[in-house]
């Protein structure tokens, strides 16, 4: 899942959304998803019906938090393509594509570049950069970018150098324990990290209080935060508590078979 706001000059702007609008780009889920790609995790079976309806509830959860949801064309025979976030980055000035190094998502990324390029100048980090947007945990104008199985240096050094002159600052995290970045962190806001640090560098958040899972959900640090909510997977009942006594309106939204993908 890909959120931006579409507010900046685009290749085709009659077709651009309006400036406040924020634009949640998804996908709906292959009959195939339980033959994702996996690193970390066993196989498990994988419903799909049931990820057809955990897919409903947390669209119309992006629907509850202020954004306009968008929907690809299905691509039926490729099972990560409802993972639309690890195809680009979306910033307010540009976005990047993403560089897979698996041939069974590379095909995933035309239909999003299509869709992109009307909003937003469309950016490639070029031949050797592998890199995936699963990879991104965004602070305003500062980019933490998972070096990671998915995304290498090359990349990060290119999204350096590209963003740069737009006034980001791209800060390079290891991540050693998950799939992507935002797998084992995410931003809330108030200047405030949720992370794994037996996943990833917590360390690298320095200027960020870093709120740390329990031991017992590790993979409660995938949130989305946005207009003054916190979106995150049900099932992790202690991090709630932990968000909600610093503040946060917390919802929650299942996704369990989904996780079952590295998700």
């Amino acid at each position: 899942m890909l959120t931006n706001p579409c507010n900046s000059k685009s290749a085709r702007p009659e077709k651009s959304f309006a400036p406040a609008v924020k634009v949640a780009l998804t996908r709906r889920v292959s009959p195939s998803i339980g033959e994702c790609q996996l690193t970390y995790m066993s196989r498990q079976p994988i419903s799909y019906h049931r990820a057809l309806e955990q897919h409903r509830a947390y669209a119309q959860a992006l629907s509850d938090m202020g954004f306009h949801v968008v929907s690809l064309a299905p691509e039926p025979d490729l099972p990560d393509a409802v993972f639309v976030e690890d195809s680009a980055i979306v910033l307010n000035e540009l976005a990047i594509l993403g560089a897979t190094a698996l041939p069974s998502r590379a095909l995933e990324l035309a239909s999003v570049q299509e869709f992109l390029a009307v909003h937003r100048e469309v950016h490639s980090l070029g031949h050797g950069a592998k890199f995936e947007g699963g990879d991104v945990v965004r602070q305003e104008r500062k980019l933490y970018v998972g070096q990671s199985s998915r995304t290498c240096r090359i990349a990060i050094q290119r999204l350096q150098k590209i963003l740069r002159p737009h006034g980001y600052d791209v800060k390079p995290v290891n991540v050693f324990g998950c799939l992507h970045l935002s797998t084992g962190a995410s931003f809330l806001g108030k200047n405030m990290v949720l992370a794994n640090p037996d996943w990833v560098d917590a360390n690298a958040f320095e200027d960020c209080e870093v709120l740390t899972v329990p031991k017992d959900e590790p993979w409660a640090a995938n949130t989305l935060a946005a207009n003054g909510m916190v979106l995150m997977p049900e099932g992790f009942p202690r991090t709630r508590s932990l968000l909600e006594q610093r503040g946060f309106n917390v919802r929650t939204t299942d996704i369990s078979e989904f996780m079952k993908a590295e998700a």
